[in-house]
């Protein structure tokens, strides 16, 4: 792996960037982001149909069902969605809906059921793989076949020990939709990570108001001044954009020889390569998957929107293991740096909501650094169909000839 020719080309990419002193000429001016995306209802009902309803979205850790009848309810999509392990030990999604009168099947966030779900409402009962298996008052119901009143699936795919759903059932293989990105970080030992720390929270903002920060590097230097920008060079950092929205900004250390004190004595990924002991990759699986990787883990984001002003978000820390019980000490320093750096790149987010609400914001213009958001963007519209968008919401397309 450490002779993979993207390896060095992607090194090569890094010395271009820090050696550069304009942009490059061949790639062309990109034009503003309508202000309207990040504010206008319209568009953010398009938005959720093609985008949130039809694109696979991570929604958990295996290590959130250790065993059949672990669940966990995921509720970022149309409707609650019930993550189960079933006693197969396979890993199902059903919408959280009994078939009877539209009950919830589960209540609390998270769990473990008996052997049964039994709607609370009526007693609907079903097993662990979602099928119906009783129904109360039987000799009330005319004859009808369980087969057909099961819980209702949700298409649910496993990558390594990341759970990823997706309610169109009619979306290509979560391998096909991942492989775009996932051939550079294939090579560590995804099967393997455990989910070592999460923490979520609500942010009054558009979700593109966030997705867009952590698309871009261009901030480091203010937001970051006592933690990221100490570490990673903004100005030598290395882009590169892949089909289904997927994009990367790999971030140069500063010092070459550089080791992150708070690293020592933690377990690593000794498959890492240069890329990741010597840079920060931070990879971005559409629509808001972002995840960094360091040999030590993969301190991770994920934002979701709740309204066309609201969002929530997650912040994941996945890493190889460390052995058997809790999470050691150690980690508690690393999960707090992490919070805190999450939390410079948030401090802007509700003042920002708040401005674009005001007749002074046109639109977003973009520099060459930021070119992941205007790839992001371009995402949205051939998903929705440019055809229907309104035409002052659409953003013009601009770099196919830079996807790889």
């Amino acid at each position: 792996m450490t002779d993979s020719p993207w390896i060095a080309k992607w090194i090569a990419c890094v010395a271009q960037e820090r050696a550069r002193t304009e942009p490059p000429a061949h790639f062309p001016p990109l034009p503003a982001i309508p202000a309207g995306r990040y504010i206008d209802p319209e568009f953010f009902a398009l938005e959720c149909d093609a985008v949130w309803r039809r694109t696979w979205l991570y929604a958990g850790h295996v290590d959130q069902l250790p065993a059949p009848g672990s669940y966990f309810l995921w509720s970022y999509g149309s409707a609650p969605v019930v993550v189960l392990r079933g006693d197969d030990g396979e890993i199902r999604a059903f919408y959280n809906t009994c078939r009877h009168r539209g009950a919830p099947v589960v209540r609390a966030a998270e769990g473990r059921v008996g052997t049964t779900l039994v709607c609370g409402y009526h007693g609907w009962t079903y097993d662990r793989q979602g099928k119906l298996r009783a129904v109360t008052d039987r000799r009330d119901w005319a004859p009808f076949d369980f087969a057909c009143y099961g819980l209702s699936p949700v298409r649910c795919e496993i990558f390594g020990t990341w759970i990823f759903v997706c309610e169109d059932a009619a979306v290509q293989p979560l391998a096909d939709f991942l492989a775009p990105a996932a051939r550079y970080f294939q090579h560590l030992p995804l099967d393997k990570l455990r989910l070592a720390n999460r923490r979520g929270f609500d942010v009054a903002c558009n979700a593109k108001v966030l997705i867009d920060n952590f698309l871009e590097a261009y901030h480091f230097r203010l937001l970051h001044a006592k933690t990221t920008d100490r570490i990673f060079d903004n100005l030598g950092t290395s882009i590169h954009l892949w089909q289904n929205g997927h994009s990367i900004m790999l971030s140069p250390n500063r010092r070459a020889d550089w080791i992150d004190p708070g690293t020592i004595g933690m377990p690593e990924m000794r498959e890492s390569t240069a890329i990741e002991r010597h840079h920060n990759p931070s990879y971005c699986v559409f629509p808001n998957f972002i995840v960094p990787i360091a040999p030590t883990g993969m301190p991770s984001v994920t934002i979701w929107p709740r309204t066309v002003r609201t969002s929530s978000v997650e912040v994941l820390w996945f890493a190889p293991s460390w052995g058997d019980g809790p999470r050691p000490p150690l980690w508690d320093t690393r999960v707090a740096n992490f919070d805190r750096i999450v939390d410079e790149d948030i401090q802007f987010a509700e003042p920002i909501q708040q401005s674009i609400e005001s007749p002074g914001f046109r639109g977003v213009p973009l520099n060459y650094q930021e070119r992941r958001i205007y790839h992001w963007h371009e995402e949205v519209d051939r998903r929705i169909g440019a055809d229907r968008v309104p035409a002052a919401l659409r953003v013009e397309p601009m770099l196919a000839r830079f996807v790889e």
